[in-house]
């Protein structure tokens, strides 16, 4: 059944909004440093308080009915991609966060969908047109560009934040590509709901090993920017960009995805007092242009 122009707009504003508030991220991380708290912590108190919420999504949601049993692989499955696409690949990200501005953080992640695109070509064998190629490679020059910001500012230490972050989508990616071969046999909002489970339970079974009195020993803020974090940047986006793919699809979905860096940039500068600098913006001109035109391509050569 089409949608309406009314439920259409609506569903390009929940994917909108998902990207903002996922980029809303960094800037909680950022401040919940300024109360002495490590990344251990903080990623072990946003899992955790997220938990019960995506289990009461997934309690009072459709999906759940008349659902299978998941075969105990199909639960090693969910385990890993919890392992890797929420708990190491946040984990890396915090601690890049450490070394450099949350507007390169967010342009660097942007360029998942580049990675995506290479990871299927090495590891699915899916071939990558010459203006796929072009189209990455004005990518990488435009973070590149909004790199030599921080690399002026920060020296080594942006070296070392680039590279955990990028790590971090390298990460992501390889969750995208393994969860669309088992979403459709395990369900979008059980995968979601399973494979963050799996998550909070990494998250603090390395906080046993990592001064786990810590948790109980934070400034007040900190557990506020926790529980921000866990809702507002976790959950609410995860289910809003879910329900938009849902409804219009993956392509159109991640387009809206833009807004994610830029609304980055413009909250480190008015939350954090971080410097928005022509290489920054036009870095993000380069990667917003060059994901726009990858994930157009995309979509036009799937429907062919």
């Amino acid at each position: 059944m089409p949608l309406s122009k009314k439920q259409f707009y609506i569903s390009i504003a929940m994917a909108s909004l998902g990207a903002v508030f996922f980029s809303g991220k960094a800037i909680l991380i950022k401040l919940a440093y300024r109360y002495g708290t490590t990344s251990e912590v903080f990623l072990a108190l946003r899992m955790a308080m997220a938990f019960p919420i995506f289990w009461l999504v997934y309690f009072f949601s459709g999906e759940r009915k008349g659902q299978q049993k998941l075969s105990f692989r199909e639960i090693l499955q969910v385990a890993s991609l919890g392992f890797c696409g929420y708990f190491l690949s946040s984990y890396v990200d915090f601690l890049g966060l450490h070394y450099i501005s949350v507007g390169l953080e967010r342009i660097i992640l942007y360029l998942t969908p580049a990675i995506v695109v290479i990871f299927s070509y090495f590891f699915l064998k899916k071939t990558i047109t010459k203006f796929q190629w072009i189209s990455m490679v004005v990518g990488y020059i435009g973070v590149t560009m909004a790199f030599l910001q921080d690399a002026m500012t920060n020296g080594q230490a942006a070296w070392i934040g680039m590279s955990l972050v990028f790590l971090s989508a390298c990460l992501y990616s390889a969750y995208l590509i393994f969860a669309g071969e088992i979403v459709k046999k395990v369900g979008s909002i059980r995968l979601v709901t399973f494979a963050s489970s799996f998550s909070a339970l990494f998250s603090v079974v390395q906080m046993m090993f990592h001064h786990p009195q810590e948790l109980l020993d934070q400034h007040l803020n900190v557990y506020l920017l926790s529980l921000i974090n866990a809702g507002l940047c976790t959950v609410i986006p995860m289910m809003f960009i879910m329900l938009s793919v849902r409804r219009i699809g993956s392509a159109l979905t991640s387009q809206a995805g833009i807004l994610g860096p830029l609304s980055t940039i413009f909250m480190g500068w008015y939350f954090l007092g971080e410097e928005i600098t022509f290489f920054q913006m036009s870095g993000l001109c380069l990667v917003v242009i060059a994901m726009w035109l990858l994930m157009r391509s995309q979509n036009s050569h799937s429907t062919n």
